[in-house]
């Protein structure tokens, strides 16, 4: 089965509700692409009519309604057969998309860093836990401690707590020193003291410490260390078994300063920042560097009639999701006068997002926690003492097999970038697993 659009989006957050809100309202045809049962993407998880922020619930409403849209939930792009095409991967079936315009707000993903116990039950990501949480995982009278850096933390502790978890402590990386100037810098974006503010009221009871960090963690039912064959470590996200019936869960050993601590909770959420996104963008041959996706000012990529807006371009937070997503959509219906006139906002929003990288980016001491015996290569169980043998991404590859399991190295990508300084030369197609028959019926 094969449909045509003039103007397909993929990814159904912000940036691309925004995107196919101003396509759809200058009477172009719009296909609106995700893989979630609901859209709303990771911000507005759960659906964007469940959401505080009423410009979710606006946005929602308004595509709803529009009889020009055409929302296609739980669709997996797989690969770009030749261009203007898409093939996609439904439930029961596979589906051609044709477009004359494309654009890419395919977000971001948590930079998770390898520490000893990182893989161990109970580990997971900041944002990981907050989304279970959101859809129904039992967290009720739970010891959570977050780590790592940056607002996700606050916000994913705020949701936790309302779920009724015990959180211990929130561990920052980021300095005093760099905190001071951010905190100073949300002076240009007033909206964000708002929501800073609402955060401190929620978390008021909750130790914040800062210029800490997680040096390790171990089952606290066991004398373990962080080696495979003590802890029985696997590719099990963190999720594999629940031990904290039996005593604690987990025992964590914290660096504060130039002392430690230690913790005892029965949930690790971990998350040292976001990362764009880039597969889809990079397997179609659109340019991108170590920020995202490479645009120009109408969000235009490097391939003519494909556009890319939101988290897939650099980490920037929702307001400056839902204003590149604007610019794209309207820009991709040669609105180009209009588009303009986001252009002031956009610019705001970027500066807050030069701020945010700046104030929490990872210290250096993070990319030595990692022990010989500390997995680096969650699906293929490769671990830091076989990678740090190799010179490049490339030939880690080729000799561990690093990257080539079910994430396709989205994992261990943002891991090895930190910890090698490696980047990714290239996106293996299909960009997710696909059944067999999906891609013979379109070959």
């Amino acid at each position: 089965m094969t449909r045509h659009f003039d103007v397909l989006v993929i990814g159904a957050g912000p940036a691309g509700l925004a995107a196919a809100h101003a396509a759809a309202a200058h009477g172009m045809q719009v296909g609106l692409v995700d893989d979630n049962p609901l859209a709303g993407g990771q911000i507005w998880r759960g659906g964007p009519e469940h959401q505080s922020d009423q410009r979710a619930c606006q946005l929602w409403d308004a595509l709803r309604c529009a009889l020009n849209v055409r929302f296609l939930p739980q669709t997996r792009v797989l690969y770009s057969p030749r261009p203007g095409q898409l093939l996609v991967q439904i439930p029961d079936r596979a589906l051609l998309l044709r477009y004359s315009r494309l654009i890419l707000a395919t977000g971001a993903r948590e930079l998770l860093l390898p520490f000893p116990g990182w893989t161990l039950p109970g580990v997971t990501g900041a944002g990981g836990l907050q989304a279970l949480a959101k859809g129904g995982y039992p967290v009720a009278g739970k010891r959570v401690v977050l780590a790592g850096s940056g607002p996700l933390l606050l916000a994913s502790a705020a949701t936790l707590a309302d779920q009724g978890a015990r959180i211990v402590a929130i561990i920052e990386q980021a300095s005093t020193a760099r905190l001071l100037p951010f905190a100073f810098g949300l002076l240009a974006t007033p909206s964000k003291i708002t929501q800073a503010l609402q955060l401190a009221s929620r978390l008021r009871a909750v130790p914040y410490w800062r210029a800490s960090f997680v040096r390790a963690a171990t089952s606290g039912n066991t004398a373990g260390s962080s080696s495979r064959a003590n802890t029985g470590e696997r590719n099990n996200g963190g999720f594999g078994a629940d031990n904290s019936n039996s005593g604690t869960a987990l025992q964590l050993t914290i660096q504060r300063g130039v002392d430690t601590a230690t913790l005892d909770c029965d949930y690790l959420a971990c998350g040292y920042g976001l990362l764009p996104n880039t597969e889809l963008a990079q397997s179609l041959g659109c340019a991108s560097n170590a920020h995202g996706v490479q645009v120009d000012e109408w969000q235009r990529s490097s391939v003519a009639d494909i556009y890319c807006a939101g988290e897939s371009t650099g980490i920037g937070g929702v307001d400056l999701a839902l204003a590149e997503g604007r610019i794209a959509g309207l820009a991709a219906t040669g609105q180009q006068e209009e588009a303009r006139r986001h252009f002031a906002e956009r610019a705001r929003w970027r500066g807050f997002a030069s701020r945010l990288a700046h104030a929490f980016l990872p210290r250096p001491e993070l990319s030595a926690l990692a022990a010989d015996d500390t997995i680096v290569c969650r699906c293929e169980d490769v671990c830091h003492g076989e990678l740090r043998q190799h010179d490049s991404w490339r030939s880690a590859k080729l000799h561990t097999r690093c990257g080539m399991g079910p994430c396709q190295g989205r994992i261990c990508g943002g891991a090895t970038g930190l910890l090698y300084g490696w980047r990714p030369d290239s996106v293996r197609v299909p960009i997710v697993p696909a059944r067999a028959g999906s891609i013979i019926d379109f070959q």
